[in-house]
């Protein structure tokens, strides 16, 4: 459709960008009013109210990118996530590590990007360790452990989404939706933060349309994509030493707009504070969840909102197992967490390793 619009001075990856910062920022002022966060929602103190935000911005994103595919527009037969050799090893040891690792930072990697825009400095390393893991596994030193769990997969044959299944993909996106649209209205949330949640989610279907049909260039094509942090925080962290020698895409755009978004609603709302670390033992907790989480984000396909808020919308059986797993990661570790505190006596210690959420 690209081609169509008149642009002839600029090409769709020039004008991705321009998509990419408009979501970004309208997602960090969102996500930074509403305290949206997946670990919130699974291990937060307020975890009902959490949870309400989140699974109110997934029924919107489900309905509005499976209303994009009803209508043609868009199509995911040839995405990553549709891949007949599903490497569920890699998604599930990917999953559970990253979710591990933003229990142990307490905020999944969308949400501490949000709060580096607040003025969070602890974020802030968490992003960069974050960034420099994901691009070590996607393309460094750790790619052979990619590689190598990758190569062991299973054939989904047909079955790669729940359109396979019987009803069909309205059905399924409908029952998904719907599901969550109750727990939704159940939570106790206010209407403006079921609002703010509700145009969370409508960002996704914006960005799988934005790049897979209006930006669709059959000479020059980009990748279709919509919100996500993996890949991005990696292509940022590259931009940001190499911007001479390649040209800015969507990802780094995205991460560049969450944090000028989150950095004018902190400063807005009076929300903005610096914050670092207060303890030694502190910064090794959230050096490792960031190690955790920039291997699991790669090996799992994504993380909580490109595997979870963007990759279940698609139906893809690898985004939904990638989401579980993360699930099932920061259970566990918040577990895990829960019995050493209690064991050790010492509930003081929770209390100091605690950033603001």
């Amino acid at each position: 459709m690209f081609e169509t619009l008149g642009f002839e001075d600029t090409t769709a990856r020039e004008v991705s960008v321009l998509l990419g910062l408009g979501l970004g920022v309208a997602f960090g002022l969102l996500a930074e009013r509403t305290q949206f966060c997946f670990r919130r929602a699974l291990v937060g103190e307020d975890r009902k109210q959490a949870l309400g935000v989140w699974l109110m911005a997934l029924a919107v994103a489900v309905l509005g990118t499976q209303g994009a595919v009803a209508a043609g527009w868009i199509s995911f037969d040839e995405h990553r996530f549709m891949t007949p050799a599903l490497p569920a090893l890699a998604i599930v040891l990917g999953g559970l590590l990253f979710g591990a690792g933003m229990v142990l930072t307490r905020g999944c990697i969308s949400r501490l990007t949000v709060l580096t825009g607040g003025g969070n400095l602890r974020a802030a390393f968490v992003i960069v360790v974050f960034a420099i893991t994901a691009h070590a596994t996607l393309k460094g030193v750790l790619a052979p452990l990619r590689t190598t769990l990758g190569g062991l997969t299973v054939n989904l044959g047909d079955s790669v989404s729940l359109a396979a299944l019987p009803g069909g993909a309205l059905v399924w996106a409908g029952v998904i939706a719907i599901a969550a649209l109750v727990v939704a209205l159940r939570s106790g949330n206010s209407v403006l933060a079921l609002a703010g949640a509700a145009l969370i989610g409508a960002l996704v279907p914006l960005g799988w349309i934005g790049t897979g049909y209006v930006l669709f260039d059959e000479f020059e094509p980009i990748a279709m994509e919509s919100l996500s942090f993996t890949s991005p925080a990696a292509e940022s962290l590259f931009y940001t030493i190499a911007s001479s020698a390649i040209e800015p895409g969507f990802g780094p755009a995205l991460v560049g707009g969450v944090l000028l978004g989150a950095l004018v609603a902190s400063l807005t709302f009076g929300a903005f504070r610096w914050q670092s670390f207060e303890a030694p033992r502190q910064t090794g907790r959230y050096l490792a969840g960031a190690v955790m989480m920039g291997v699991g984000g790669v090996l799992a396909g994504g993380c909580t909102l490109g595997a979870g808020l963007s990759g279940v919308p698609t139906l893809s059986i690898a985004a939904i197992l990638a989401i579980l797993s993360i699930a099932s990661g920061a259970l566990a570790m918040n577990a895990a967490l829960t019995r050493s505190a209690s064991s050790s006596g010492a509930p003081s210690t929770r209390q100091a390793l605690r950033p603001a959420e």
